[in-house]
């Protein structure tokens, strides 16, 4: 699963992670959050995240 880049912040999501302060468990991909989620730093939505190696 592919990490996740906030281009705002710089936040990285990591599935393996996940986001428990925000109800998403670990082992959840980017693509299986809720489209309503947003960056836990600076709480901008999915669209303003990119993918990294």
């Amino acid at each position: 699963m592919k990490k996740y880049q906030c281009s705002v912040c710089g936040y990285v999501y990591d599935p393996v992670v996940g986001d428990p302060d925000s109800g998403i468990a670990p082992g959840t991909s980017f693509e299986d959050i809720p489209e309503d989620w947003v960056c836990p730093t600076c709480s901008v939505g999915k669209e303003d995240f990119e993918p990294v190696d």
